[in-house]
């Protein structure tokens, strides 16, 4: 990769210049082999010999160096990636002059040791032509201005990142290296040097006088990631970050314009999770998928996702326009509200779903519609019962007149030994599908975890923009804890999740360790760089000091997946499900706790249900 430094005219002439510089290199290779072999000799040279060794090794080496781009500008110039390929080149080119001497036999065009020495003169004199050209480049560019950078982290992505810094126009120059490892303490990357651990970034920061530093550490755990980022604010620093391996995929490498500022997903938790790409795209590619509230923080995570499956229709389902809006713009770079990719429609409508469903015959169904607020829906507790309980069942029973294969429930850790209206009705919702799941042809379970970082409404969304505008920060107790997520580790759990659960259970995703709520306040006020207070307001009604993420009797079975435990979920009995049916809010329901099994004889009765 050329430099902007040596312009149009150089970046034109350098594969020609290469590929001339390499070829003669193969052949004085060869010819300074041969003549050093007959040094002193009464054997006469095979002259003819020589020339054809020359032509084919020449030729072999132009072949298979076009046919590795070599010459195309596809590693960067002295690059260990260029060496080796050079060195596959050269390898080639040499083989073909041994095999070729080998065919002869008795006729041999030159004795085996001149293509081997031949071979290892040309790869000297190329490597050593590219390493004078590297040096005089750098000596000749014109020094480079930016903010002064420390790198934190000196693995294979540091080296990217540093030379991202140095050759693009970055606004950004590396100062200095820091990394934990011993090991590398005399480590030098493009002329960086190592400055030490972590512990010696405050003297490093005044030695060099740098202004940010990033932590190149994509697969790095919170922990470090945290206490990094506090040692680097302490020293005045602005803290930055490359993002972690899965969401760097599709780059083919990683440069300078991938570095973000730190944010506090990073600081709570950067798990890498390993999902079993075959059992997910068993079940959606080519598939019919609905996904209910699909314009939601989960929902529109889920349709991206399962997008990338290849299904052979996503069906994305929300009552609010501007959030399919939003979603389709995102998705197809353009919003077709006509098309039918989009549908506009409430779970509180049955009739509306169930002609929904017999007219586009979804296969699998994600029902990520809910109403979320806790401390709203303890206001108006009717408001849970007609979405999350009554708008479940009509979904369920559309999904179960059409034959469904999958149907998969999105429920939440408040729905373990529930104590408000939220968790109730996500109780309910999970044993109602364990209902359908006892008796539907399909296959019915609910997954279960807890907050999600960055949904809307969540209390990072609240701290934000009490941050923004000067404080205080309210946290209801000093000691309250809750399970985190990030949206996207919790969406491929779910999709996952799908693949291996069984009929009537709750999967319950992994969330790690609980977070105390006041140290996220603490953290998003680090970010900030200034005092803000923090102001304790006393638990709301309905609101449990510590979330469980497991019920009373329900135990954590991992049998699957290490990130995924399994819980039976108790059925309703037909007359629990009629109550449901026919009561007018959760006070009127007076069964929760009525598990009886549906007797086979009956279980037709249950409307829309098929065994």
């Amino acid at each position: 990769m050329m430099t902007s430094e040596e312009g149009d005219g150089g970046r034109a002439l350098r594969p020609a210049v290469l590929r001339v510089v390499d070829t003669l290199a193969v052949a004085v290779g060869m010819v300074l082999a041969h003549a050093a072999r007959y040094d002193d000799s009464a054997e006469p040279m095979n002259i003819v010999g020589l020339v054809i060794g020359v032509v084919v090794a020449a030729a072999v080496f132009l072949a298979v160096a076009t046919a590795l781009r070599l010459h195309q500008g596809r590693h960067a110039l002295g690059s260990a990636d260029e060496f080796r390929t050079l060195a596959v080149a050269v390898g080639s080119a040499t083989l073909a002059v041994l095999a070729l001497d080998f065919v002869t036999g008795s006729a041999r065009l030159m004795p085996l040791s001149v293509p081997v020495v031949g071979g290892l003169i040309a790869f000297v004199v190329t490597i050593g032509y590219r390493a004078i050209v590297a040096a005089r480049v750098l000596a000749a560019a014109p020094p480079r201005a930016g903010r002064r950078t420390l790198v934190f982290g000196a693995g294979a992505a540091a080296q990217q990142l540093i030379r991202s810094m140095i050759w693009d126009d970055s606004g950004h120059l590396p100062v200095g290296l820091l990394d934990d490892d011993p090991a590398k303490r005399h480590l030098e990357i493009k002329g960086v040097r190592m400055l030490g651990g972590r512990e010696d970034i405050a003297a490093a920061a005044a030695r060099t006088e740098a202004e940010v530093l990033i932590i190149a550490l994509p697969s790095a755990e919170s922990d470090l990631v945290r206490d990094v980022s506090e040692r680097a604010v302490a020293a005045g620093l602005t803290v930055k970050i490359l993002p972690k391996i899965s969401d760097l995929l599709d780059r083919k490498g990683i440069g300078i314009r991938d570095v973000r500022d730190i944010n506090i997903a990073d600081l709570l938790g950067r798990r890498q999770v390993e999902t079993d790409v075959k059992q997910i795209s068993g079940y959606l590619r080519g598939k019919r998928v609905l996904v209910t509230g699909a314009g939601g923080s989960i929902g529109s995570e889920l349709t991206r996702q399962i997008h990338s499956e290849g299904p052979a229709e996503l069906m994305m389902l929300d009552r609010d326009e501007s959030a399919l809006h939003a979603l389709q713009l995102t998705l197809f770079g353009e919003a077709r509200l006509d098309l039918p990719q989009a549908i506009l429609a409430d779970i509180r409508d049955g009739e509306a779903l169930r002609r929904l469903f017999e007219e586009r015959r979804p296969e699998v169904v994600f029902h990520a519609a809910a109403l979320k607020h806790l401390n709203m829906l303890e206001q108006y507790p009717d408001e849970a019962w007609k979405t999350n309980v009554l708008g479940t069942l009509n979904v369920l029973a559309a999904a179960t007149a059409v034959g469904v294969d999958h149907f998969i429930n999105v429920s939440t850790d408040k729905a373990a030994d529930p104590v408000n209206v939220l968790g109730r009705s996500k109780r309910l919702a999970e044993r109602l599908t364990a209902t359908f799941g006892q008796h539907a042809t399909g296959r019915f379970l609910s997954v279960r975890f807890g907050n999600v970082l960055g949904s809307r409404g969540s209390v990072l969304e609240t701290f934000a923009a009490q941050i923004a505008r000067g404080g205080p920060v309210t946290v209801t107790d000093p000691e309250v804890t809750r399970y985190f997520m990030t949206i996207p580790e919790a969406v491929q759990l779910v999709i996952q999740a799908g693949a291996i659960g069984a009929d009537g259970e709750a999967l319950v995703l992994d969330m790690g360790t609980p977070v105390r709520i006041a140290d996220v306040a603490e953290q998003l006020i680090k970010l900030e760089g200034r005092p803000i207070e923090i102001r304790y307001t006393g638990l709301r009604p309905g609101e449990k000091l510590h979330e469980e993420l497991f019920g009373a009797g329900e135990h954590d079975e991992r049998r699957a997946h290490p990130l995924i435990s399994h819980c039976a979920v108790p059925a309703f009995s037909l007359d629990a499900v009629e109550q449901i049916r026919t009561a007018h809010g959760m006070d009127d329901f007076v069964a929760t706790e009525d598990a009886k099994p549906l007797p086979l004889e009956r279980a037709a009765q249950l409307n829309g249900v098929t065994r």
